[in-house]
């Protein structure tokens, strides 16, 4: 479906200066200056920046939501994808795509208004990446990611190179959750994951215990209804939110989605929840600040 006039002159095409690399991605500037804060989205495996921008129906693009409500919206085709894929034809380890994306949002520092600071979206794939980020600079303000928990529900060795109905049942869930259209938008978006990448995706249960106790930003979880690659079960939940020193913990279900919830006829539903959750989180910041100020005690 061909985008609108709206949204083709709301987003924008960016690159930003990732240090060793250059990535691509899109842009949404809000109306007004400076911005509330700068909302980097992520991506996750095998997709593109334009998951973040859907164009099937109206109200869907996470981007042009987050503009409106005053925010500098960047999706970034992550290390490896876009861009950057010339340049690394086998993507990169979560590690190094940490160290890549803290470069990129020193890019985009110097280039705009970062307001607030920096809030993180990460679905599936990139919510790990955006985790980590969150755990490791401090101009992060909150973290907000779908897609991803800490234990397994599939296993990952038997199923990443799986084709056929097992594979789309594990990222999609029940045709009928998404708009007419989807699939063939999705096509231009979805691919292989970059080896290297693959090649990390089994151990991230060690690497959230590892790093669960370093998050000390807010932190949000959202499991769809059909999600299938991770166990979301109450019990796993109370485990994986005791795992972390974030002083706010939020963990979220939403029905009538699956894995790729950004694309789904909910999609609308969830970015509100994420504003929602990311004015909350930068207005609690605010209040703190004021009072560090009034007590003597801020910088």
């Amino acid at each position: 479906m061909a985008p609108t006039t709206t949204a083709a002159a709301s987003v924008r095409p960016i690159t930003v200066d990732a240090g060793a690399v250059r990535l691509s991605g899109l842009l949404a500037a809000p109306p007004r200056r400076p911005p509330r804060a700068v909302l980097v989205a992520l991506h996750g495996g095998g997709m593109r920046a334009r998951y973040f921008h859907g164009e099937v129906e109206p109200g869907q693009s996470l981007l042009e939501h987050a503009a409106a409500h005053g925010y500098l919206a960047v999706a970034l085709d992550r290390p490896g994808y876009g861009l950057s894929a010339g340049a690394l034809p086998d993507g990169t380890g979560l590690a190094e795509q940490v160290r890549l994306v803290r470069a990129a949002l020193t890019g985009l520092a110097g280039r705009h208004g970062t307001g607030a600071g920096f809030v993180l979206l990460g679905h599936s794939l990139g919510g790990k990446v955006a985790l980590l980020v969150a755990a490791e600079d401090d101009r992060v303000r909150a973290v907000d990611v779908s897609g991803v928990g800490h234990r397994w529900a599939a296993d990952p060795e038997r199923t990443r190179d799986a084709g056929g109905f097992g594979a789309h049942r594990l990222h999609w869930g029940p045709l009928g959750l998404y708009p007419p259209g989807t699939f063939q938008f999705a096509r231009d978006l979805a691919g292989p994951l970059p080896s290297r990448e693959a090649a990390d995706v089994p151990s991230w249960p060690c690497r959230f215990d590892a790093l669960a106790g370093r998050i000390r930003v807010p932190v949000r979880f959202t499991f769809a209804e059909h999600e299938r690659w991770w166990r979301h079960d109450e019990d796993t939940l109370r485990d994986m939110t005791a795992r972390l020193s974030s002083p706010v913990v939020r963990v979220e279900r939403l029905a009538g989605t699956g894995h790729n919830i950004s694309l789904s006829r909910v999609a609308r539903t969830y970015h509100a929840r994420v504003l929602a959750f990311f004015d909350a989180c930068l207005g609690a910041s605010r209040e703190t600040q004021d009072a560090d100020q009034a007590d003597g005690t801020g910088s």
